[in-house]
């Protein structure tokens, strides 16, 4: 039998919603953690009043603003990493503990110090990072720090407030970044199962085609023949048989032999509608071919098409002649086979029949093209084939 095409590759499955995710991840944190660096030393150099201590700070700002530059350098390039928050945290767990040294006590009330800025902004980007029990957990560490650093630094009231923000601040980033998670989960389990369905529709509709072309050449050949010889139409030792015969088992059971073309290469349609014409040897049958080209897909799909059409002629117009005729213009391909035979009624054709549905109509259209039949009882047969893409 012929061949069975091979199934299109369906794309590769993929995360694409937790891929986005991932980029957003490893973004939005490094953009905060850089910019906050910056401005936390901005900040801490310029309010440096007692007990405020010259040597601690610079130290502080000069590892902050350092570590902001590394954070984010690390994080645009691989991504958000546990390992990086936790040192990250360290340095803010650091620098809250020392808050008497660092932080001028006038500008430390409502939270508002480049410390508690720096604890919060350390706080949001460990959520990215880590999973949402570690992130609470590592939040509510950083609230300790900080409510302890504040109790050095004789500010009570502000231990209790801002660390309880902080805690707050814990859970909601925490509880943000589990929904962001979820959702992205849950747009790549849709968009993996219609990945599966699609491949899977792919699949069905390639088999099904390399059905449908294994019944047009079955139909088209051994049965074709086999039929035309019991209705008479063709004697038992004429050259014609010979012919088909040769030519069907060659089309069934020597698929190898016949040449694998690119889909979209030009070949010669009047050659191939030629090598139709040496199958009905010994036939009343005139030939107009004007010299064609065209992609080999469509090559095939007009020249089977016809020869189908002729076999109907011959099996169903006996003693009668045709003509096969190529003609085209600049827009169209047209082929046409004439037989001055009986006729038939189109309305009266079973919807099992299979020559004309599936071996004329189908196969033009499958290529883009079309098959119109004129016919009535007693006035003969016109089959025009059309392909339209001509470039």
């Amino acid at each position: 039998m012929a061949p069975v095409p091979a199934a299109p590759d369906a794309e590769p499955t993929s995360n694409p919603a937790g891929l986005a995710l991932a980029r957003v991840y490893a973004v939005f944190p490094a953009a905060i953690r850089f910019s906050c660096g910056i401005a936390v030393a901005t900040v801490a150099l310029a309010v440096r009043e007692p007990p405020v201590q010259a040597v601690p700070l610079a130290l502080a700002v000069v590892v902050l603003t350092i570590w902001s530059f590394v954070f984010y350098r690390q994080t645009i390039d691989n991504g958000i990493r546990a390992r990086i928050v936790l040192v990250d945290c360290a340095l803010t767990i650091t620098a809250c503990l020392a808050m008497r040294v660092l932080v001028s006590p006038e500008v430390m009330p409502g939270g508002v110090s480049w410390v508690a800025v720096l604890a919060s902004t350390s706080i949001i980007t460990a959520q990215f990072a880590l999973r949402v029990v570690h992130g609470v957990l590592l939040g509510l560490v950083i609230a300790a720090a900080y409510c302890v650093g504040a109790i050095l630094a004789g500010q009570t009231g502000e231990a209790v407030s801002h660390s309880a923000v902080l805690v707050l601040q814990s859970f909601l980033a925490a509880g943000l970044v589990y929904l962001t998670r979820r959702s992205g989960r849950a747009a790549d389990s849709v968009f993996t199962a219609y990945q599966s369905a699609h491949r899977e529709t792919v699949i069905a509709r390639a088999a099904r085609e390399a059905e449908r072309k294994q019944n047009r050449d079955l139909h088209d050949t051994v049965l074709s023949t086999l039929t035309m010889v019991g209705l008479g139409g063709v004697a038992s030792q004429s050259a014609m048989l010979r012919a088909r015969a040769s030519s069907d088992l060659r089309t069934l059971f020597d698929p190898a032999r016949r040449a694998v073309l690119d889909p979209a290469a030009k070949v010669s349609l009047d050659e191939r509608l030629r090598l139709v014409v040496e199958r009905y040897e010994g036939y009343p049958l005139t030939a107009a071919l004007e010299p064609c080209r065209v992609p080999s897909v469509v090559a095939d799909a007009i020249a089977e098409s016809a020869d189908a059409a002729l076999s109907n002629v011959v099996r169903h117009a006996e003693n009668s002649v045709a003509w096969l005729r190529l003609h085209h213009t600049r827009d169209a391909v047209v082929v046409e086979v004439i037989d001055v035979g009986p006729g038939f009624d189109m309305a009266a054709i079973p919807p099992y029949r299979y020559g004309i549905r599936e071996s004329i109509m189908a196969r033009m259209t499958s290529v883009g093209g079309t098959a119109r039949i004129d016919t009535a009882p007693g006035n003969g047969t016109r089959i025009h084939l059309e392909w339209a893409d001509v470039s």
